[in-house]
């Protein structure tokens, strides 16, 4: 008997930002990451837009992408091949909405999608679909401030009742908001947040995050309305946080830290602010302008089911200076754990803390669980018999669905496991495309070159046996 139900969700997980290039195409407006460059040089209009995205770079890689938009039967026969049941995707909104405030939707956005969900019918893939992946139109951010704007609420709201009527029945699972808690730490993308040197940063970002979780609850109950059958979820950025030593300030340094990133997903599932926001938010200096309503809403309209990214854990200390000694990986910084090792891009490699993360999270929440990334970004290179032969990446998705499987036993409810980046695309935090993540490999590289062939990867064929099996065999 297989540890996972028969019905178990196994599939690849993308974003629209990172692999539909075709940004200007059949009416899409500017998104976000189209005014981001590549590299070293996108890390300052990534943290500090307000003081740099008024320069002119050569080269902005999601104008082109890998060109899923005009590959996208190419590349979900692919996934087919492979076996996937589901794909997480995201819709673009200005491919929908070209500004965000129109009234009146794209008609040429949403004969895409069309396209798209009927090819994904073709195979008997099951769409998860996430509303809206680090992609609020750029238009947005630039005259209305983003989502610290409440109007923006209004705006999403419109898309998104959009979204359900046309793909009512088509699409069943959703997600409304990807990582929520990354506004807090790349506010541009995760919230279409300029923000001067000179602005109340925390304010804006919590703010900004409250308009977002108004927007969620909004989107929960219109959807529930059009099909009572939809399943709605919110979407955390996860990795437990460790204390650094069992001395008790390092323990409750840790707590802190686990209760930043769970913040706003207790809104989403229990319907209100925790406890201890109050404190955090007096800390702070944070006054959360509330409109009359919101708390009954937020209260009503909770996600079904809670969706989450995983890379890899943290660790804490309570010691300031300990701490002076962290290092950068992925968009958070941690200290080193001396039992981990790390990927070339300093993600430190936890699959233990995957099966602690699922636990803390199910223990919080008692809501069904959906792994919809988690993989490792690494550098591949075509060998001399022209394959890929990327052992280290089957290597880290054996360990880790290995524990996945524990958790399970464990006793948590989980509905699927979509790992991020199943075909090579676009890095959200440097624009590269030398860390990849798929089992497809893509003929692209930084600074645009190449002919955008795929070429199945090693890993491709060990995962079409983990979801041949259900899971069951993981050897490498």
């Amino acid at each position: 008997m297989s540890v996972l139900n028969k019905d178990f969700l196994w599939g690849g997980a993308i974003a629209a930002n990172q692999v539909e290039g075709a940004y200007k195409a059949d009416g899409k407006g500017l998104s976000l990451v189209d005014l981001l460059p590549a590299g070293d040089e996108r890390k300052e209009p990534l943290f500090n837009p307000a003081n740099a995205l008024n320069q002119q770079f050569d080269y902005y890689p999601s104008h082109e992408s890998i060109d899923f938009y005009h590959r996208y039967k190419e590349d979900i026969k692919l996934f087919a091949e492979m076996g996937f049941k589901a794909l997480r995707l995201s819709i673009s909104w200005p491919r929908i909405f070209p500004n965000g405030d129109e009234s009146e939707p794209n008609e040429d956005g949403l004969a895409f999608y069309d396209e798209l969900f009927d090819t994904l019918e073709h195979y008997g893939i099951e769409p998860i679909v996430t509303i809206n992946h680090f992609d609020t139109p750029y238009y947005l951010a630039e005259q209305y401030g983003g989502w610290y704007n409440r109007q923006t609420i209004d705006y999403f709201v419109n898309y998104a009742t959009v979204l359900f009527k046309r793909y009512s029945k088509r699409v069943k699972y959703w997600i409304t908001h990807n990582e929520i808690n990354m506004i807090l730490h790349i506010p541009y993308i995760g919230g279409g947040l300029i923000i001067k040197d000179t602005d109340h940063k925390e304010q804006i970002m919590y703010q900004a995050a409250h308009h977002q979780l108004v927007a969620s609850s909004l989107a929960t109950k219109i959807a529930k309305e059009i099909d009572p059958t939809n399943q709605i979820g919110c979407m955390l950025a996860a990795g437990d946080v460790y204390p650094n030593t069992c001395n008790p300030v390092d323990i409750m340094a840790a707590l802190k830290k686990n209760r930043e990133q769970y913040i706003f997903i207790d809104v989403q599932a229990r319907g209100e602010y925790p406890s201890y926001s109050k404190r955090l938010f007096d800390e702070l200096g944070i006054n959360i302008n509330k409109a009359v309503g919101d708390d009954e809403l937020l209260k009503q309209y909770t996600v079904d089911y809670i969706s989450f990214s995983y890379y890899s854990s943290r660790l804490e200390s309570g010691d300031d200076e300990v701490n002076k000694h962290k290092e950068a990986g992925n968009a958070f910084a941690s200290l080193k754990n001396p039992y981990l090792e790390a990927s070339n891009w300093g993600w430190q490699i936890d699959p233990v803390g995957l099966r602690v993360t699922m636990n803390q999270i199910y223990d919080r929440y008692q809501k069904p669980l959906f792994i919809v990334e988690n993989g490792l970004g690494e550098i591949d290179e075509v060998s001399e018999d022209g394959k890929i032969h990327d052992s280290y990446r089957i290597k880290y998705l054996s360990e880790h669905l290995t524990q996945m499987k524990e958790a399970v036993k464990d006793g948590v409810p989980l509905l699927g496991y979509t790992s991020w980046g199943c075909i090579d695309i676009v890095s959200a935090g440097s624009g590269e495309m030398k860390k990849r993540y798929g089992y497809i490999y893509v003929d692209r590289d930084n600074r645009g070159n190449g002919s955008l062939n795929r070429i199945r990867k090693d890993s491709f064929y060990w995962y079409q046996n983990v979801i041949n099996s259900n899971g069951e065999d993981l050897s490498y």
